[in-house]
Order: structure tokens, then C-alpha cells, then sequence
């Protein structure tokens, strides 16, 4: 079993590269997200263990990262921000487990080998279909039957996540901090704009139908007519 430990903290990568090698695991670190990020696209390891705030790259952006290119690894989030938003903000970016330090080693390596084990039963999923949509994780394109929809980072985003909750009403609110990363400002309009704009580019395609606006709640995408 294979371990990338993303952490800028030396006296904690001593404590933890120890405790895993100690139970025999191959251990790999990154001291900052750029160096981490990089590990973690180009290799394959069984579980990353990601510092919540690091130099050069925030944890989170390192997450969100790894996230778009389709990857399934399991992500454990250790950060010292142990607020409720915080630990939210950590799941919803797609980490698997959040530990807040100081921690114990034994209680790290229980979570660690559920996740690794976890991992193992499920295969990597590369791409999302939902009705006419396809998105492929890995190649970042989306299909509508046989037409390629172009799409800007944001609206990227924003179709994946309505896909991965297909039939589900999501709220603005959830939309906002799934695809912004930061708390809902009531006042803004930029996920309508960016529904609006999403939704122009499947009606060229003949599914502008698909996106539906649920009054008061938010919005929906339907698996089909």
C-alpha cells in the first residue's frame, strides 16, 4: 500500500511517516500543494493524507484539483481548523475523512485503512452519464448525444455537480459553495447567470429542457424528457 502525505509541518511528517512505515506502509510527502499536487496526478497511491492549509497551493484547491481530473484516491484531510464550516467546506470539496490536530496516530491509521479498503472495492469511475449528457472526468468533455458542449471552468464545475445529484433539487446555496468554495452571498446572481448560460448551450443542442428551476428551491437536472 502506497501513502502521499501532503504536509508542510516537519515534526508531524516525522510523526506520521514514522507510525505508517512502522506498519510497513510505502510512505511518500510533499512539503507544499504544488509539489503535492503534482505527486498526486502523476502517480498512483492508495490513500493521500492533505494538510488543510499549505504553502503555495491551499489543501483545498489541491483537493478540488485532483477532483477534476476524475480522480477516486482517497483523500484524509488533516487540518488544525476545526470549525463545522471548515470540516464541511473540506467533505464537500470532495475529501473523503477530516481529522483535526492534535490527533493520535492510532486513530489516524484506523480511518486511514477504512479508506484504503474502501478504495479498493470501488473502481475508478471516469465518466458521468445522466439522460443525453456525458461527461468524461478524465478528458474534461461533455457529450450531448454525439455534440461536444464547450464549457468554461465554472460551467464545468457546475454541470458535474448537478450531474453527480441528477433528479435531486440542489439549493443556490449548495451550487455556490460546491463550485465557489466560499459562503452563499444572498445577494449575488452569479449562479443564475451561470444556469442561464448553461442552459443556452443545451438548447443549441436541443436539451435546454434538462436544467429545471424548482421556484424557491433551486434547481434540478432531469435525467431526461
Amino acid at each position: 500500500m502506497k501513502i502521499l502525505i501532503v504536509e508542510d509541518d516537519s515534526t508531524t511528517i516525522d510523526y506520521v511517516v514514522k507510525g505508517f512505515a512502522e506498519q510497513g506502509y510505502n510512505i511518500e510527502t510533499a512539503s507544499d500543494g504544488h509539489q503535492g499536487l503534482l505527486l498526486a496526478t502523476s502517480m498512483k497511491y492508495d490513500l493521500i493524507i492533505l494538510d488543510r492549509m499549505l504553502p503555495q497551493l491551499d489543501g483545498l484547491k489541491v483537493l478540488a484539483a485532483l477532483r477534476a481530473t476524475g480522480s477516486q484516491t482517497p483523500v484524509l484531510i488533516l487540518s488544525a481548523l476545526s470549525h463545522v464550516d471548515e470540516r464541511v467546506k473540506g467533505l464537500r470539496a470532495g475529501g473523503d475523512d477530516y481529522m483535526t490536530k492534535p490527533f493520535a496516530f492510532s486513530e489516524l491509521l484506523v480511518r486511514a485503512e477504512k479508506l484504503m479498503q474502501r478504495g479498493e472495492l470501488q473502481p475508478t469511475k471516469t465518466d458521468l452519464v445522466v439522460g443525453p449528457l456525458t461527461m468524461e472526468l478524465l478528458t474534461r468533455k461533455v457529450l450531448v448525444d454525439d455534440n461536444e458542449l464547450m464549457l468554461q471552468p465554472k460551467e464545468f464545475q457546475l454541470l458535474k455537480y448537478l450531474m453527480e445529484h441528477a433528479d435531486q433539487v440542489i439549493s443556490r446555496t449548495l451550487l455556490f459553495e460546491a463550485v465557489w468554495d466560499y459562503h452563499f452571498d444572498p445577494r449575488t446572481n452569479v449562479i443564475d447567470v451561470h444556469i442561464a448560460k448553461l442552459r443556452r448551450k443545451l438548447e443549441e443542442l436541443g436539451h435546454g429542457e434538462l436544467i429545471e428551476t424548482v421556484r424557491g428551491a433551486g434547481y434540478r437536472l432531469r435525467q431526461g424528457h
